[in-house]
C-alpha cells in the first residue's frame, strides 16, 4: 500500500511537469552548502555512481531523482535489471556512466557552458531492486562568493532556487550539514527554519562523521539536545575523495561507513539509528507518512484545479461545432450582436465594467463637447485679428468716392463674415476628435471569447471603422455648412444684437473726454475737436466739403476759399507762431492728409455753446448746411481756427486749380498729380496709425469693434450649440443605430464563415494543453479517491 503511494505520487508528478500542472506532489528536497557532500548521500541511497563530480558547483540544475523499487530479478529475465530513463529522452540507460554524461550535456544544454544555474528540472527515474520507493530532488549546493566565470548574483540565484522549493508545504526538507563544520554556521539550516520554524518537516543529515578533529563528536547533536528537529538528525559517513579516485565500489563503502558506526566509541550506541541504509528506510517512511497526511489536501487542491481548468476550457470553447455550417452562423452572429451591443453600451455609458480610473466612452465625447470645443470656441477673440487701420479701410472702401454720414452697414457685413470663419476650424477638429474617439470605442470592444477568432474580430473593426469614415465627410460637411450659413446672411434684428448695438450707440454718444493740452488764445481753441491750424494741408481737391459732406452753396471756386483761409490765418499771428511743431498733446486730434481730404474744419462757432453728441461727430455742431467764406467774416467772436495743415507758410505763387497748394508728405512744395497718388497712399499706410485718427474715424472704428463682438457673440453660441447636434445625429447616432446592420449585411456569408473563425495556433495549442490537462486532474482525483477508500 505505502509503495502504491509513492508510485502514485510519481506518476501524478511525470503528468504535471509534463503539462505544467501546478500541484504540489510531495517530495523530499535536498538543501546543503557547496561540497557538504549531497551528492555523496543519494549515490549512497541510489547505490551506484551516476552524478556528475568536480571542483567548485556542478549540480547547476534541480534534478529530480525517482527511485522505482522493481521486484528481485528472474533468472529467465532479460540481461538487465536495473535501468534509469529521463523524461526528455525515450531510452533506457543500463549504463550508470551514459547517465552521468547525459545529465552532464543536459546541464550544459540548457545553463550554458559557464557556471550558471537554471531553474528548469532534469527528471530522472532509476528502476532498481535494490531501492527504496523515494522522490527526491537535489539541489544546487549553496555558495558565498561568485567563482571564475560564475554570475555575480550567483548567491542570490541560487538561493531563489532552494527557497522556491523548501517553501512548498508538500515538501520535506532534507538540510545535509558537515560535522567537521560548526552547526551554527550551516546554511541548510538556516534557510530550513526560515520556511519551516517549528522544524516540523525538516529532517537533518550530518556527513563527515569521520574528518572531525580528534576528541570531537556530534552525539548531542544526533541526539538532538542542541538543535531539536522533529524528524531527528541522522549521521552518515560518506566516500573520501581518495577512495572515489581508487574507485572504492559502493557497496565496500556502505560496509565501511557500517563498521565505522559499531567500532566508534561514542557512535556505537546510536549505530543502529545512522547510515545510508537507516536514512533511506526513514526517508522511504517519512515521505510515505507524509504522502498519506497530505492527501486530503491533495484531493481539495485538486478540485480547485479541475474547476480552474474546466473554466477555462470553456472559454476556449468546443472546437466540434467548426465543421456545421448552421452552428458556425450562429456563433457569428452572436458574436456579431454582442460586439455591436458593447459599441452601443460604451457610447451610452451603460457597459457593465466602466472604468473608474478614467473618462471612456460617450463621456469622452461629452468631455470633448463641453470642454474641448467649448474652450475653443471662448478663446476666440472676435476683433483680436483686426487693427484700426483695416475697420477704417473696410468703412472708406465701402463708401466708394462718396463720403459717409453714417457708419456704412457694408463696412460692418464686410468684416463680421470673416470672423465668423473663425469658427469653421474648431468645428471641424471637433467633428474629427469625436471620429477618432468612436474608433478608439471601437478597438476596444473586444472579449475572450471573441479573442479566440483575431480575423473576425479584425473584420467587425474594420467594418465599423468603415462605417465612421463614411459619415465623417457628410459630418464635417453638414458643420461648414452651418459656419457658412451664419455668414450667408447678418441677421441685425436679432434681439440680443439689438441690445448690443444700442449698448454701442450709448457709449459713442456719450461725451468724451478732451485731452490735456496748454493755455493759448480763446481764438485758436478748436471747435468740436477738429485739429489745429497747424496740421492743415492745403488740399484742394475737397476743400470746399463742409462737415456733413456737403459741397459749399455760394458757389465760390476752390482757390478763392483757400485764399480766404490764408486771410483768416493772417489775422491769428499767435496760430502762426506755434505752426512749426505740433504740441504732443494734440496728437489725438491731428488727422492725416487723407483724412483732411475727406473731413475739412467745421464752421465757425463759439466753443462755449458747442454740445459733442453724437450727431455733433456726424453733422457737426451747427447741424447740416453750407459753409461760405463770407460767413465766416460775418461771425461773431473769435475767428475759428480752420481745420487741415498749416498753409501760413506756403507760397501763394503757386499753380491754381484743382491740385493747387497741394503739399507732398515730405514737406517739399511740388504739384500733386497722379504719378505720386500710389506714393501718396503708401504712405500714409505705413505713417504711425495712432497720430492718423480723427476723433469720428476713432468712434467709428470703435462703435464697429461693438457690433462684431456682440454679433460674434451670438454666432458663437449658436455654433456652440449647433455643432454637437450635429456630430451627434450624423456620426454618433446614426452609427449606433446602423452597426448591427451594417455588421450583419458585410459579414454573415455563409463562403466567410471557415474564414472568419479560423483560430490562432497559439490559442488551439492551449486549449489542447489544457484538455490533457483537466483529464489528467480528473485521473488524479479518481486515483486518491480509490486510494483513500483502502485500509491502511
Amino acid at each position: 500500500m505505502d509503495s502504491d503511494l509513492i508510485k502514485l505520487v510519481n506518476r501524478l508528478q511525470d503528468t504535471f511537469s509534463n503539462l505544467g500542472g501546478e500541484l504540489d506532489m510531495p517530495q523530499l528536497v535536498v538543501v546543503g552548502s557547496q561540497s557538504a557532500g549531497k551528492s555523496s548521500v543519494l549515490e549512497n541511497i541510489v547505490g551506484r555512481d551516476f552524478l556528475p563530480r568536480g571542483q567548485g558547483i556542478v549540480t547547476r540544475r534541480p534534478l529530480v531523482l525517482q527511485l522505482i523499487h522493481t521486484p528481485s530479478p528472474d533468472p529467465a529475465a532479460p540481461t538487465y535489471t536495473e535501468w534509469g530513463q529521463f523524461l526528455h529522452i525515450d531510452k533506457r540507460f543500463t549504463d550508470y556512466n551514459e547517465i552521468r554524461k547525459e545529465i552532464e550535456q543536459e546541464t550544459f544544454r540548457v545553463a550554458g557552458q559557464n557556471k550558471g544555474i537554471s531553474k528548469l528540472p532534469i527528471s530522472l527515474k532509476i528502476y532498481s531492486p535494490d531501492v527504496l520507493d523515494l522522490t527526491l530532488v537535489d539541489l544546487p549546493g549553496l555558495t558565498k562568493i561568485p567563482v571564475g566565470d560564475q554570475p555575480s548574483d550567483i548567491e542570490k540565484q541560487i538561493r531563489s532556487l532552494v527557497v522556491e522549493y523548501i517553501s512548498k508545504p508538500n515538501s520535506v526538507i532534507l538540510a545535509v550539514s558537515a560535522a567537521n563544520v560548526d552547526l551554527a554556521n550551516s546554511d541548510a539550516l538556516k534557510l530550513a527554519r526560515s520556511v519551516d520554524p517549528q522544524g516540523r518537516r525538516t529532517i537533518g543529515v550530518l556527513t563527515k562523521l569521520d574528518l572531525m578533529d580528534a576528541g570531537t563528536n556530534a552525539l548531542d547533536i544526533l541526539t538532538g539536545r542542541v538543535y531539536p528537529l522533529k524528524l531527528g538528525f541522522i549521521g552518515v559517513v560518506n566516500r573520501s575523495q581518495q577512495d572515489i579516485n581508487s574507485e572504492k565500489s559502493l557497496p565496500d563503502a556502505l560496509d565501511s561507513e557500517a563498521e565505522f558506526f559499531r567500532s566508534h566509541a561514542v557512535y556505537r550506541n546510536i549505530a543502529h539509528k545512522n547510515g545510508t541504509k537507516y536514512l533511506a528506510r526513514t526517508l522511504n517512511q517519512v515521505l510515505m507518512n507524509h504522502i498519506r497526511d497530505k492527501l486530503p489536501d491533495m484531493k481539495a487542491r485538486l478540485n480547485t484545479l479541475m474547476g480552474q481548468a474546466q473554466q477555462e476550457l470553456n472559454s476556449f470553447g468546443d472546437a466540434a461545432i467548426y465543421g456545421d455550417k448552421n452552428q458556425q452562423g450562429g456563433l457569428i452572429l452572436r458574436l456579431m450582436n454582442k460586439f455591436a451591443h458593447d459599441f452601443v453600451a460604451s457610447i451610452e455609458g451603460t457597459k457593465v465594467d466602466i472604468s473608474t480610473k478614467e473618462l471612456s466612452g460617450g463621456a469622452r465625447i461629452y468631455y470633448i463637447f463641453n470642454d474641448v470645443f467649448g474652450h475653443a470656441l471662448a478663446c476666440i477673440d472676435s476683433t483680436s485679428n483686426l487693427d484700426n487701420q483695416d475697420i477704417r479701410t473696410a468703412i472708406r472702401n465701402s463708401t466708394g468716392p462718396r463720403p459717409s454720414l453714417f457708419v456704412p452697414e457694408s463696412a460692418f457685413d464686410l468684416l463680421v463674415k470673416p470672423q465668423i470663419k473663425l469658427l469653421e476650424s474648431p468645428s471641424l477638429r471637433c467633428v474629427e476628435l469625436v471620429y477618432e474617439e468612436l474608433v478608439k470605442i471601437c478597438h476596444n470592444c473586444t472579449s475572450v471569447e471573441l479573442e479566440r477568432f483575431p480575423r473576425l474580430h479584425a473584420q467587425l473593426i474594420e467594418c465599423v471603422s468603415e462605417l465612421l469614415r463614411e459619415r465623417l465627410g457628410p459630418t464635417s460637411e453638414y458643420a461648414q455648412s452651418l459656419i457658412e450659413i451664419q455668414a450667408a446672411y447678418i441677421n441685425t434684428n436679432h434681439p440680443a444684437f439689438i441690445s448690443g448695438s444700442a449698448a454701442a450707440a450709448q457709449a459713442a454718444t456719450s461725451p468724451a473726454p478732451k485731452p490735456a493740452q496748454p493755455s493759448r488764445p480763446q481764438s485758436n481753441e478748436p471747435i468740436n475737436g477738429a485739429p489745429t491750424l497747424e496740421d492743415e494741408d492745403e488740399s484742394s481737391a475737397e476743400e470746399p466739403v463742409g462737415a456733413n459732406g456737403v459741397l459749399s452753396r455760394d458757389g465760390r471756386s476752390v482757390s478763392s476759399t483757400v485764399h480766404d483761409r490764408t486771410r483768416i490765418t493772417g489775422s491769428a499771428p499767435t496760430a502762426k507762431a506755434s505752426s512749426s511743431k505740433p504740441h504732443p498733446t494734440q496728437g489725438p486730434r491731428h488727422s492725416s492728409a487723407h483724412s483732411q481730404a475727406t473731413q475739412p474744419g467745421a464752421p465757425g462757432t463759439s466753443p462755449h455753446s458747442a454740445r459733442e453728441t453724437f450727431l455733433n461727430y456726424f453733422f457737426g455742431q451747427n447741424g447740416p448746411g453750407p459753409i461760405a467764406g463770407s460767413t465766416v467774416e460775418r461771425s461773431h467772436g473769435p475767428a475759428p481756427v480752420p481745420t487741415g495743415r498749416d498753409i501760413s507758410n506756403a507760397e501763394t505763387a503757386g499753380p491754381t486749380g484743382l491740385m493747387a497748394g497741394k503739399r507732398t508728405l515730405d514737406g517739399n512744395n511740388a504739384a500733386f498729380d497722379m504719378k505720386s497718388l500710389g506714393k501718396h497712399i503708401e504712405a500714409i499706410s505705413s505713417s504711425e496709425p495712432g497720430s492718423q485718427f480723427t476723433m469720428r474715424e476713432e468712434m467709428e472704428t470703435s462703435l464697429i469693434r461693438s457690433l462684431i463682438a456682440s454679433y460674434f457673440s451670438i454666432v458663437r453660441q449658436s455654433i456652440q450649440d449647433l455643432i454637437p447636434k450635429a456630430i451627434m445625429h450624423f456620426l454618433v447616432n446614426y452609427t449606433s443605430q446602423q452597426v448591427q446592420n451594417r455588421l450583419v449585411a458585410s459579414l454573415y456569408k455563409p463562403e466567410l464563415f471557415a474564414d472568419l473563425l479560423n483560430e490562432d495556433e497559439a490559442l488551439v495549442a492551449e486549449r489542447t494543453r489544457v484538455k490533457a490537462l483537466l483529464d489528467a486532474y480528473k485521473e488524479a482525483f479518481k486515483t486518491l479517491s480509490e486510494v483513500n477508500l483502502k485500509p491502511i
